[in-house]
């Protein structure tokens, strides 16, 4: 092979002193000539693994790249001229990192958050098999042929209904708290697009998995996209685009969302569907020019509430949405959505509506969306279908039903042998179904059946979004109201109410989400926070709310809340975005590099763009633990067993093979060793255990029957402490900022006075009504 090791002081347990000859082994590499060599050498530097000593291997690797030594024309004067090698790159390290990850696990449990005791399965799913070579032509195909117009025009001529699958993101958004990972996504993509080529599209990135895969999965949502760009290039893909807050939960300047736009066209997106969480169309247009202006194909969708076959619910009614649709046909959508984020849909309302829009827009494709949260969603896909609607949502039978979308193998059925035929072979859809059944066990800590046995009708009253009743009920749970569920979802419906029957969909649903559980945290009825509002500490969402953070709701804010709430605080009028100033991203990227090293991508500095917290917090994690991608589910979630053998491949053709020996003592450190045997070799890592570290300490409460004293509304952290010991304070101040499960709350003072003891710090961890400071009333 051209390689020769010459062993020097390498053995395990060697102590190399700096005052000795500290050579570890000489390698002569021989080839026909010095390039051959120079690449031998490369290859056998980059194979040594050296622990406990740093080596000049980056030094030499940076000699054998260089082109002056490649071409022989090196002197003494060579490294004095040539500084660049001195600029070593850091090695990856990643097969400690993971051992580090694994380590943590097994003495610590799960690094991201676990709603239920619930273990993952340890039964991995079974990939059907896959025919070789290429797969058939698909619609993606025609959209790279024809364009996005030529796309839509072939959706409507197309004869038959089109499915779009949301397996890949709202199914398990719905189902699973949006915690399905690249791993398992990427295993059956190759039977996807070679079995379900004529899909209308695939619904697998945007909407929550953005931050979700960052914040709880600690993987790139860009590289999710790449990698199954890759695996699936005959079908479209599509991604829920919140209008002018892009994948936040925030307003962004309006470059922002177009370079966002941009960035996902380059990396493999096709289909934008527009939103905007009050229908408040100068933010939906805004959306949907930057989807153009990409390139993409351009969804403009309605979000529907309310019946508009009820003769008595006439806010949202039919007169409403066909005026929307006249403004988004106008203003130039490829095709336009119904949007029905939570069920509401009715097989009599599906018909009026959609028939309603199929006769004022004939040439305009009509894609509708649903959950099945009440069990009719089947039904009302019909319905549309046969008024007119030319592609309707689906998910995987095992990933249908309840809080998902309809059946896909039941739509695939009913339709069969008619002018609906889906042209879907209904035993692919069994064997697909049959990977996600076994799949989704891999979730079961996730999974809404542990709390929920099945849909349910009150949906129509409560009107609580599919994609939000699982992480509504997660997050309830989080917060000590799990056992108090069925008084959120009646409080939801009264929240609504209060902030005056808007339109639910992120964020707007989370505003209501989070205003309901503040009520029933706190014990309050309607009536009891429309007479207190002056005096209360709403959610920080509910307080931007109302001061126009994310738009104009239909028929205006509620009055007098509205003012109770803000008294003095600044309102925005207009869109929200318009009044930003331009993203600076040249600089925003010099930041990253400064903070995390040259390896920053364009895809990096978006994600830090939308998520400056979250994404920064992601790349500490995989400093300190690696590429946890790589590993299984139950391995990411629960680590391995002791004795446990596994195989985890890093790359192609980099494949670590890994065995958990043992866990020690704990030490006095308060750390445990944990042993492993990776490639034949043993390793281990040190783990602090953090359960053993902390010390007892009991928080005092507030008593309420003390005026002074101000308790946490929630469970929670704090983010911020906003006045000090002996701060003169007026009533409604700000005293505090609290954080629960991407909720934020201001706590304000609930009198006027001096600030005389403060029992938190940043970063405190609270439960309800822990005491956070007293005050001295005037």
């Amino acid at each position: 092979m051209g390689i020769r090791l010459d062993s020097a002081s390498a053995f395990q347990g060697a102590v190399i002193s700096p005052h000795y000859d500290s050579l570890l082994v000489k390698v002569i590499s021989s080839g026909k000539d010095l390039g051959t060599a120079a690449s031998k050498m490369s290859r056998a530097l980059a194979e040594f693994r050296v622990r406990g000593v740093k080596t000049n291997i980056p030094f030499l690797q940076n000699v054998l790249s260089n082109n002056q030594f490649l071409h022989s024309t090196v002197d003494t004067q060579f490294i004095d001229e040539n500084q660049e090698l001195f600029n070593l790159k850091p090695t990856q390290n990643r097969a400690q990192k993971l051992l580090h990850y694994l380590g943590h696990v097994m003495v610590n449990g799960p690094t991201t958050p676990i709603p239920v005791k619930a273990k993952p399965s340890s039964t991995d799913p079974v990939i059907p098999p896959v025919t070789m070579g290429d797969p058939p032509v698909g619609f993606r195909d025609v959209l790279l042929r024809d364009g996005p117009e030529g796309f839509a025009k072939a959706v409507r001529a197309h004869k038959g209904l089109l499915l779009m699958d949301t397996t890949f993101r709202d199914a398990h958004q719905s189902l699973l708290a949006t915690r399905v990972r690249t791993h398992d996504l990427k295993k059956i993509s190759p039977f996807v697009s070679h079995n379900f080529n004529n899909l209308f599209s695939l619904e697998n990135w945007g909407g929550a998995t953005f931050d979700v895969a960052m914040r709880f999965l600690s993987e790139c949502p860009w590289k999710r996209l790449q990698e199954l760009r890759a695996l699936i290039p005959n079908v479209p893909f599509q991604m829920l685009l919140r209008g002018a807050n892009a994948v936040g939960y925030t307003n962004y300047p309006d470059n922002a969302v177009f370079k966002f736009c941009e960035v996902a066209k380059e990396n493999g997106m096709d289909i934008f569907r527009v939103f905007d969480s009050l229908n408040y169309l100068p933010n939906m247009l805004l959306g949907m020019e930057a989807a153009g202006a990409a390139g993409g194909v351009v969804e403009a969708a309605i979000s529907y509430t309310g019946d508009v076959s009820d003769p008595m619910r006439q806010k949202y009614s039919l007169e409403y949405y066909l005026k929307l649709a006249d403004e988004l046909v106008k203003a130039g959508t490829h095709i336009l959505c119904i949007k029905d984020m939570a069920g509401l849909l009715k097989p009599e309302a599906s018909k009026l509506l959609i028939g309603s829009l199929r006769d004022r827009f004939p040439d305009t494709p009509i894609h509708v969306h649903t959950h099945d949260t009440a069990g009719a969603g089947v039904a009302a896909m019909l319905a549309c279908a046969e008024a007119g609607a030319d592609v309707v949502d689906v998910a995987v039978d095992s990933m249908a039903g309840m809080t998902s979308q309809p059946s896909m193998g039941a739509i695939v059925a009913c339709a069969k042998g008619t002018k609906l035929d889906t042209g879907i072979a209904l035993e692919k859809v069994f064997d697909y179904s049959e990977y996600w059944e076994v799949a989704r066990g891999l979730y079961a800590p996730f999974d809404c059946t542990a709390t929920m046995k099945s849909g349910n009708a009150d949906v129509y009253e409560n009107e609580i979004p599919g994609g939000q009743y699982t992480n509504l009920h997660f997050q309830a749970h989080s917060m000590g109201l799990g056992n108090k569920f069925k008084e959120v979802k009646k409080a939801y419906a009264e929240a609504n109410k209060l902030l005056g029957d808007l339109i639910k969909v992120t964020p707007s649903s989370k505003i209501v989400g989070d205003l309901a559980q503040f009520m029933v945290q706190n014990n309050l009825s309607r009536a009891e926070v429309e007479e207190r509002a002056d005096e209360l500490s709403f959610p920080l969402s509910v307080v931007e709310f109302l001061q126009g953070f994310i738009g104009i709701p239909h028929g205006g804010f509620p009055e007098p809340l509205r003012t109770k709430v803000l008294k003095s605080l600044p309102c925005i009028e207009g869109r929200p975005g318009a009044s930003l100033p331009p993203m600076d991203f040249k600089a925003l990227e010099e930041g990253l590099r400064a903070a995390h090293g040259d390896d920053i991508t364009p895809e990096d500095v978006m994600s830090a763009a939308m998520y400056p917290k979250v994404f920064q917090e992601f790349k500490e994690f995989t400093s300190n633990f690696g590429p946890v991608d790589c590993l299984s589910t139950r391995l990411f979630l629960d680590g391995p067993k002791i004795a446990e053998e596994f195989e985890v491949e890093l790359e192609r053709g980099k494949t670590l093979h890994i065995k958990a020996l043992a866990l020690g003592d704990l030490n006095k450190a308060g750390q445990r060793e944990v042993f492993f045997e990776l490639n034949g070799q043993l390793r281990s890592v040190l783990v602090k255990d953090t359960v053993a570290m902390k010390e007892m300490k009991f928080h005092p409460k507030a008593q309420k029957s003390i005026k002074g004293q101000v308790g946490a509304p929630m469970p929670g952290k704090v983010l911020e402490v906003k006045v000090e010991v002996g701060s003169k304070v007026e009533k409604g101040q700000p005293l505090c900022v609290l954080s629960a499960m991407k909720m934020e709350m201001v706590v304000n003072s609930p009198l006027a006075g001096t600030v005389k003891n403060i029992h938190v710090t940043v970063d405190s961890s609270l439960e309800g009504d822990d005491l956070i400071l007293e005050i001295d009333e005037e």
